[in-house]
């Protein structure tokens, strides 16, 4: 069974950084597709970024040049690094894995990312 733990999330002002991080049992990351995604109060869940297997990064437009998704195949976990955070970041973020042959991806219980001064 795969499980992912995230990590690191927390009150920051406008302009900080933290660094999210999804540590996976049960699979090995370097083989997945994993992703982080996030939800804001009201609205729908949006990818912020990817990484597969072959270490391909992708990003949404709205995060690109502030968010890097990178992956420590020797501990397993992914991480998000945020970097100039605005309110607009501020969400429940989780982490997500995914390879051909699962009946469905895997699921993070998340973690509250709060951008305030």
């Amino acid at each position: 069974q795969v499980q992912l733990v995230e990590s690191g999330g927390g009150l920051v002002q406008p302009g900080g950084s933290l660094r999210l991080s999804c540590a996976v049992s049960g699979s090995i990351v370097s083989d997945n597709v994993m992703a982080w995604y996030r939800q804001a109060p009201g609205k729908a869940r949006e990818l912020v970024a990817s990484i597969t297997s072959t270490g391909k990064t992708n990003y949404a437009d709205s995060v690109k040049g502030r968010f890097t998704i990178s992956r420590d195949n020797a501990k397993n976990t992914i991480y998000l690094q945020m970097n100039s955070l605005e309110p607009t970041d501020a969400a429940d973020y989780y982490c997500n894995a995914f390879r051909l042959g699962w009946a469905q991806a895997a699921w993070g219980q998340g973690t509250q990312v709060t951008v305030s001064s």
